[in-house]
């Protein structure tokens, strides 16, 4: 039997709780019922009492009502219900969690959300979904949401749509999941499409050729997050992080960002990185908002209706490149930096649209000089979309596959030719 989680605040909100449970149990699925109220006690029986989760968090009901502070008093709540969560949840006692609230009810929701690893389906119904005020950075890689409409107090037609659709939706996930493999090691990669970024395409076939799997992650914003959340699990055996642009982004204040983390997690894990200068030259911005005053006189690169780039300046690029080695500077575990010297993107080869010899040639040099003494580096004189990047890599995957630094993974064996 597949059993989901249903975590919520039972004194205020029983009826709805109630209800997406009775929706599970009526499709054959299982539950297991979590409160986390403060103030009142739930007008039914629930498995794990608010009592429970706040002695999870080292603290009591008591504790967090004294504090006279909701905000205090739920993140006592969240942190419990997110120890508690992950422990049933490693035991093999849940296979999905879902969990409902408003603006409160959702600040604990991300964390529970975040206690469960990739794979684990895990639904938010909030009525703040998909609301700016959600920082990128809180949002698990693969959490769904759904807006919990018309149902900030009691039940109706409307919120019964929602209600029913998450918790379809999430014991539908739990029982069809393919949960991440872990027979092989992983080396997690950030790209753009190809228009711009290639060197995927010949990189993730040959790393799977040496027995590795590969993930490839599109760095815009969410990518990044889920990027950033893996590594930080430690998930990967190493990284091959060679569109940082998301750092950029952050740097500048756009909204498409993966949070001040970007470029941090697998460092501090200490996992082997390469890391590369896709799209340095560039930044990010919500295509259907006004570009903000800094940008105003920048050159504008329009992808789509959602998504526009602005050309960084000389300046710009060299802030950029002090930020990247910054964090690069932090590592734990071994890094490379491999510098394409005729290019970091299909737009900015010599005679493309973006190209800016001297702008490149600023960026290249800040990082030479900003680059820490222990941080390996590789002058290149290629484009990043060319063989001689792609086969650089590579070198560098067999050196430290040969050194130990990464393991020997089981090479699969070659399709015979077609004849």
């Amino acid at each position: 039997m597949t059993t989901i989680l249903v975590a919520g605040t039972w004194d205020t909100k029983n009826d709805e709780l109630s209800y997406i449970a009775g929706v599970i149990r009526d499709q054959g699925g299982q539950v297991l019922t979590m409160d986390v109220s403060v103030l009142g006690e739930s007008r039914q029986e629930v498995d794990i009492s608010r009592h429970q989760i706040a002695e999870a968090a080292g603290s009591s009901i008591a504790e967090a009502i004294a504090a006279q502070d909701e905000n205090l008093a739920m993140q006592i709540m969240a942190r419990g219900s997110a120890l508690v969560a992950a422990r049933l949840q490693a035991e093999g006692r849940i296979q999905g969690a879902i969990v409902l609230g408003g603006s409160m009810g959702t600040d604990l929701a991300l964390d529970l959300c975040s206690a469960l690893p990739l794979g684990v389906p895990k639904y938010v119904v909030s009525t703040v979904s998909f609301s700016p005020m959600l920082p990128p950075e809180r949002l698990p890689a693969d959490l769904q949401m759904i807006l919990w409409a018309g149902g900030l107090y009691g039940l109706n037609s409307v919120c019964k749509a929602a209600l029913s659709q998450a918790a379809g939706a999430v014991l539908g996930a739990a029982r069809a999941v393919e949960p991440p493999r872990r027979d092989r090691p992983l080396i997690g990669m950030t790209s753009f499409g190809k228009t711009v970024l290639r060197y995927m395409v010949a990189l993730k076939p040959a790393l799977e050729e040496r027995g590795f799997e590969v993930a490839v992650f599109h760095a815009t914003g969410m990518g990044g997050r889920a990027f950033e959340s893996l590594a930080a699990e430690g998930a990967f055996a190493a990284v091959l992080d060679f569109a940082p642009q998301e750092v950029g982004n952050h740097l500048f204040g756009s909204a498409i960002s993966a949070g001040a983390d970007r470029m941090t997690s697998a460092g501090r894990r200490g996992v082997p990185q390469i890391v590369s200068i896709g799209c340095y030259d560039l930044v990010d911005l919500v295509g259907w908002q006004p570009v903000p005053e800094r940008f105003r006189d920048s050159p504008l690169h329009a992808h789509n209706r959602l998504l526009s780039s602005v050309v960084l300046s000389a300046d710009e690029r060299r802030q950029v490149a002090r930020a990247i080695a910054a964090k690069l500077a932090q590592a734990k575990g071994p890094v490379t930096v491999i510098l394409p010297e005729r290019g970091g993107n299909e737009w900015d080869r010599e005679g493309g649209p973006l190209a800016d010899a001297a702008g490149l040639a600023a960026f290249l040099s800040e990082m030479r000089t900003a680059l820490p003494p222990q941080v390996r580096r590789i002058d290149l004189d290629a484009h990043i979309n060319d063989p001689a990047f792609i086969q650089a890599t590579l070198d560098q995957v067999d050196a430290w596959i040969n050194d130990g630094t990464l393991p020997q993974p089981l090479r699969l064996p070659r399709k015979p030719a077609r004849r």
